[in-house]
């Protein structure tokens, strides 16, 4: 597939749409991860009364995602892909600067790593964060500093690895979970 024919034809089409959803395309990736962080505090504090390995995994999701966001940042540097908007493409966000390479995107990662592990804490969001990943994701083409194959490679680097880490992590929180319930217990 010609992902640089892919690219450019959804940044022109971008490129034609009203200023407001420029601004929204713009403003929504980072204001997207700010709700899966709210959505992870309302998993918190839902899971604070359940079994200690729900709230385990309710601790553990975010530590997936940061542990699936440092390894899409050693794959940058490994592979160190140019943004397709260096060439000289109009776009509709400013292309970051020269050392901030492209593949895969750490948007993505996050979105897709957010949606998958608060899936794996709450499964009934998931018609929810699903479709909010995806959108987060298609944003960073739309605004023009991704290809399509960023994102893609993004996307299921993050739903895939996020929540496997997070399950790994789970052996090891849901008795610290346990012990710091019961010395709670044992203090009221």
């Amino acid at each position: 597939m010609d992902w640089t024919r892919v690219y450019r034809d959804i940044v022109d089409f971008a490129l034609t749409t009203p200023a407001w959803l420029h601004t929204l395309a713009e403003v929504g990736t980072d204001a997207g991860l700010f709700i899966f962080a709210a959505l992870f505090l309302v998993c918190w504090w839902r899971a604070r009364h359940a079994p200690a390995r729900d709230l385990a995994i309710a601790i553990a999701g975010p530590a997936g995602i940061v542990g699936a966001y440092v390894i899409s940042e050693v794959l940058k540097l490994l592979v160190r892909e140019d943004r397709p908007c260096r060439g000289g493409v109009v776009t509709i966000a400013a292309c970051p600067p020269a050392a901030d390479w492209s593949f895969p995107s750490n948007h993505s990662v996050i979105a897709a790593g957010a949606a998958g592990t608060l899936m794996l804490a709450w499964r009934a969001l998931g018609w929810v964060v699903v479709p909010l990943a995806v959108v987060m994701a298609f944003s960073r083409v739309f605004v023009g500093v991704h290809y399509p194959h960023d994102v893609i490679a993004g996307f299921v680097l993050g739903l895939t690895l996020a929540p496997l880490l997070a399950l790994l992590m789970v052996g090891a929180v849901t008795p610290v979970v346990r012990l710091a319930r019961a010395r709670l217990s044992a203090v009221g």
